[in-house]
């Protein structure tokens, strides 16, 4: 077996020009108190503090697409859990704005603007939803190419002028739009993203290949190497454990996994589980901690077991050989 020099959820790096201190693990709440039950919920958010965690990440919009959705499912289910338990001051909360859809029953085509008065107007919502003041960490949801870059940039500025917001992010960008963002904001003294949030994982889809979840933009190379040259900067990656695939035969990866590449990782990767004795999804999550880049895993979990899971691959420590075949198996 490899040396179990371990990690923690406890185990803290520091984010944005405030150098706040987040956990190695982010909860995705997305299905919490929307797929989830409220006790489930509860019990999940309970334990993740317990073991250590304290990095929650939201949305305006989560889940709006379910039956009876309305998009205000996941801020609420929060707000109630740190209403009850009194812990908002132990908590890095992060939420999002640009996807929730401005027309009734409306899609991803129906995405809000990210104008500055639409940034503000959802802010105060998520806010009212969660019961806080502020957010620790408030995302652009995505990259809207129909609002000049220099009204969105001024809207987030305005949300961490206000004291509503500590810091702000881009979740599905690319690099380059970060950091046109990034010299649209030094250039106007205005606050600057200082983190990413892109979809990633061991197993790599075809290139250029459409990924069937709309919305989604996988993270690229150029985005990781972006990431680990920008003092500050950290990346968050969702859908990191490809929605339970890498352990449920039930849940097939797709079409956009179906290439060589797939089967030369997944054979490093059971290699390696055989080596440390951990499951595929904790030597997934280990291998991502381990990039130069400050790689922060976002995992969704439906359980508690799931959860001490995530945090076990996050707490164990690859070995500079094993991570390497990982990486060059393709």
């Amino acid at each position: 077996m490899t040396s179990t020099d371990r990690r923690s959820a406890v185990e803290r790096i520091a984010l944005g020009p405030d150098r706040i201190g987040v956990s190695r693990l982010c909860l995705g709440a997305m299905a919490l108190g929307g797929v989830q039950d409220e006790a489930t919920s509860f019990a999940i958010l309970d334990r993740f503090v317990a073991l250590g965690g304290n990095f929650i990440d939201t949305a305006n919009c989560y889940m709006f697409w379910i039956d009876g959705g309305t998009g205000d499912e996941s801020e609420l289910l929060l707000g109630r859990w740190m209403a009850s338990r009194g812990n908002r001051d132990d908590l890095v909360v992060a939420t999002k704005v640009g996807r929730r859809p401005t027309v009734p029953g409306g899609g991803l085509d129906h995405s809000e603007p990210l104008t500055p008065g639409r940034i503000g107007e959802q802010l105060d919502a998520s806010l009212a939803r969660l019961g806080t003041d502020r957010v620790d960490l408030f995302w652009s949801h995505r990259d809207d190419r129909d609002t000049p870059l220099e009204a969105t940039v001024a809207g987030f500025d305005a949300a961490v002028a206000s004291g509503k917001a500590l810091a702000v992010g881009a979740s599905n960008h690319t690099a380059w739009r970060v950091e046109r963002a990034r010299q649209v904001a030094a250039a106007q003294g205005r606050a600057a993203y200082t983190a990413m949030q892109n979809r990633y994982s061991y197993l790599k889809p075809r290139p250029e290949a459409p990924l069937p979840e709309g919305g989604h933009v996988h993270a690229a190379p150029t985005d990781l190497d972006f990431v680990a040259g920008t003092p500050g900067m950290a990346i968050l990656t969702y859908s990191a454990l490809l929605s339970g695939a890498y352990a449920n035969a039930a849940k097939p990866l797709g079409e956009h996994y179906d290439h060589p590449g797939t089967a030369a990782r997944l054979a490093a990767l059971d290699a390696v589980c055989a080596e440390t004795g951990a499951t595929r999804n904790q030597v997934v999550l280990a291998w991502l901690v381990g990039h130069e880049a400050p790689v922060v895993p976002l995992v969704g979990v439906s359980s508690v077991a799931q959860l001490e899971e995530a945090v076990a691959g996050v707490a164990l420590k690859l070995d500079a050989d094993q991570w390497r075949r990982l990486s060059e198996a393709a």
